[in-house]
């Protein structure tokens, strides 16, 4: 075995915490695996949040900058990948509070929707219409919606990354499914 294979199966192995622990004492090849780890988790949660790969690449990007730079504040309190999703949270809200995207959305949708063949043959047609549809929601059913039905976090886990009660974690997933649903039948209605 190799002296990178070898080092690379050594950081394989280390937890999240270990890792950190490890960068921040300046080692980037750590950093560098924390990054490999959750880039996928990152990626995805900015692309269901704001529609738009390239937004998207910018914030994740981003988030691991303002993990690297706050890391050794990291208190470990809960996993490293929740950490990171409420990072990509609040700055996907931030970039569409500053853009106000959602008045664009309702056009492309329709046109989307148009495009999209009746039958929905393609899982791709699919992921297009839920990532438009959700671009039609206001940023907190979106991103409850989100968390809790795409990316798969228990109501527990969406409330702290959102630090919100529980309690509107529910209620704004209730009010998210059916504005969706909402927006899916009156567009589809629309096509017929």
């Amino acid at each position: 075995m190799s002296n990178i294979q070898s080092v690379v199966k050594n950081l394989n192995s280390l937890h999240d915490f270990e890792l950190i622990n490890r960068a921040i004492d300046g080692d980037r090849g750590c950093f560098a695996e924390i990054v490999t780890r959750h880039k996928s988790t990152i990626a995805t949660t900015a692309i269901n949040m704001l529609g738009d790969m390239e937004e998207a690449k910018e914030i994740g990007q981003q988030v691991f900058i303002r993990f690297y730079k706050s890391m050794h504040t990291f208190k470990k309190e809960s996993k490293l990948s929740t950490y990171l999703t409420r990072i990509t949270i609040n700055l996907c809200l931030n970039h569409l509070k500053r853009t106000k995207i959602m008045q664009s959305r309702s056009l492309e949708l329709k046109v989307a929707v148009h495009q999209t063949s009746e039958h929905f043959s393609s899982d791709i047609e699919n992921k297009e219409l839920v990532n438009l549809t959700l671009q039609y929601l206001n940023e907190k059913h979106r991103a409850v919606l989100v968390l809790r039905m795409i990316k798969g976090y228990s109501t527990e886990e969406t409330a702290q990354i959102l630090d919100v009660p529980s309690g509107t974690v529910l209620s704004r997933l209730k009010r998210a499914m059916d504005h969706f649903k909402t927006i899916l039948t009156n567009e589809l209605k629309y096509e017929g």
